[in-house]
């Protein structure tokens, strides 16, 4: 009788093997790779990515996991093929020559082909089968798969020999990955090769508002679990990355380790210490306030721990920032040169939101930074609504938490409906708020910095005057009066004033001390005085006392000795 795995409850469970694409990210999304020795169908619309998708999974496989594969390509030529991924850093010529990969052009004419019903695909099967035999191929990749019945009307030819065609595949173990083009209402222009195949993904290619988006979604995965999302990826220089969407539970790990914020006084109102590592800073402010010096202050104490920090730059060039910087005593230069210090600058409308959420990804991957910087983060609803926006710094932050990396972000505040959102959309997603707001006073416009909030630990509540020189940047106090803060040159004159005050008050206090010194002076000459004329009474009084007694003592013994001499003539 047959067990069931119920019945069999310590029996292991099969899990499909899969084959690493090398692909950044996308194997973190299949769960491992694509199902080894079964076929996977890659569709899309033209210029989507199909075909680099899957010379990178070719080449991938023979460089890094010791793989040999097969390409075979029914549209454009070898030659073609070896200069287009020569950009990518691609040696298909050595590759070839390292028996790891063999390059097939199959040219198909639409004439040659006679639709009968003897036609199949006996001589592919045969050719395709000696490119895999003459490298031991583990990998191949057809395409695209329309190429072969571009001249064919007869459906059920074309679906029998679709299904012929998969089950060779199958049957001779290697992983295969075909393209195919996009059909109307379907994934494929045949919509048959998504079922037969074991796996598919679709590629995607939108523009909205005149940028350029690339996506990428596991349609079905057989016997393998999948991230059902859309997936932004990038093609660069470095090929194809995809960037899989954070998980949605919050348990990232958290550090109780505290980091300085570049500005003593500002760690001060931070219980004396300072951020928590791997939190998120939010620096908002009106234009002009310097929300760019406090993040860069904070890149430049970073660095100055031996640590290495990212600078994403929106609005300006990592060399106006360095020149800026220099002018209040900060030398960025010195870190960029030390390689501790990356700036990445570039315009919003460059990319779309996801695909700079990309590019952040990757950048931050390869260059393993302790803290990054994004100035500023309200020049991204160029290129999307805040929702988007806010959708993007949450995956953003998710992942970030997730590296223990502390990140700082700075915000334009306007008093427009916009921006009152973006910052009540973006703050609620950080650890700190700083707020640094202008305060216009006796015709002065200065700066005052508040600490909106700040989890987890004790934080100051109330504002300081925050204050940009040529030797770096401080917060001091504010001045209470009456007529409310004072700041700039009203503090310093009151300040001034209370300077003034004090040394009167020191002034009338020492006067006093003088007085009641001399005072004092003369009560102890008078109390000397009288002691001395007390102690020339007292001893006038012992004088007379012992006098008197003496006078009685001579005037008994005379007494005595007369009253003896009566006693004789008697």
């Amino acid at each position: 009788m047959s067990q069931t795995v119920s019945d069999r409850p310590n029996a292991p469970l099969y899990t499909l093997p899969k084959a690493p694409t090398g692909i950044t990210g996308l194997d973190e999304i299949t769960g491992g790779g694509l199902p080894q020795g079964r076929p996977t169908l890659i569709c899309g619309s033209a210029g989507c990515g199909k075909t680099l998708f899957s010379m990178e999974f070719i080449v991938r496989g023979a460089m890094q996991f010791g793989e040999p594969g097969v390409f075979m390509t029914f549209e454009e030529k070898t030659e073609e093929l070896v200069m287009n991924v020569a950009s990518l850093g691609f040696d298909l010529t050595q590759l070839q020559a390292d028996k790891l990969l063999r390059l097939d052009y199959v040219h198909v004419e639409r004439q040659e082909i006679e639709e009968t019903g003897e036609y199949d695909l006996e001589g592919l099967f045969i050719r395709l089968g000696h490119a895999i035999d003459s490298i031991g191929a583990k990998r191949v990749v057809l395409d695209t798969i329309e190429t072969l019945f571009s001249g064919l009307t007869n459906q059920g030819i074309i679906r029998a020999e679709i299904r012929r065609l998969f089950e060779w595949l199958r049957n001779k173990g290697v992983t295969t990955v075909i393209t195919g083009e996009k059909g109307d209402g379907t994934l494929t222009r045949q919509g048959l090769e998504e079922y037969v195949s074991d796996c598919v993904i679709l590629l995607d290619h939108r523009v909205s508002n005149q940028i350029s988006t690339r996506l990428l979604r596991v349609v079905k995965y057989r016997g393998g679990v999948h991230g059902t999302n859309e997936y932004p990826f990038l093609i660069d220089e470095e090929g194809i990355s995809v960037l899989p969407v954070t998980s949605l539970t919050l348990d990232k790990p958290v550090s109780s380790e505290r980091v300085s914020t570049g500005i003593a006084a500002l760690d001060k109102m931070l219980d004396g210490k300072g951020f928590f590592r791997g939190s998120s800073i939010l620096v908002s402010g009106t234009a002009g306030t310097g929300k760019t010096s406090i993040a860069a202050s904070f890149a430049n104490e970073t660095c100055q721990r031996g640590e290495r920090c990212m600078y994403f730059a929106f609005e300006e060039s990592p060399q106006q920032i360095c020149r800026n910087m220099d002018s209040i005593g900060m030398n960025l230069q010195q870190h960029v040169d030390a390689g501790l210090l990356r700036f990445h600058a570039s315009r919003p409308t460059l990319n779309g939101l996801e695909m700079h959420l990309v590019a952040i990804h990757k950048a931050v991957k390869t260059f393993k930074p302790t803290t990054i910087v994004l100035d500023p983060i309200t020049n991204l609803i160029t290129v999307g609504a805040m929702s988007e926006v806010k959708s993007m710094l949450i995956r953003l932050i998710d992942f970030l938490q997730t590296e223990q990396i502390t990140v700082l972000f700075t915000a334009l505040s306007l008093n427009t409906v916009i921006q009152e959102q973006t910052d009540e959309g973006v703050s609620s997603l950080v650890d700190v708020w700083l707020s640094v707001k202008d305060i216009e006073f006796n015709g002065e416009r200065n700066r005052g910095l508040y600490v909106m909030k700040s989890r987890g630990m004790k934080h100051s509540n109330q504002i300081r005057e925050f204050i940009i020189t040529d030797s770096g940047l401080d917060l001091v106090d504010v001045y209470l009066g009456p007529e409310g803060i004072l700041t700039g040159s009203a503090r310093e004159a009151q300040e001034l004033l209370q300077e003034t005050g004090v040394a009167l008050r020191d002034h009338a206090v020492s006067r006093k001390d003088r007085e009641i010194e001399r005072k004092r002076s003369v009560l102890e000459s008078r109390v000397s005085a009288l002691r001395e004329e007390f102690e020339s009474v007292q001893e006038e009084l012992n004088r007379s006392y012992v006098e008197d007694e003496l006078r009685n003592e001579v005037l008994e013994k005379n007494r005595a000795q007369l009253t003896r001499s009566r006693h004789k003539e008697d």
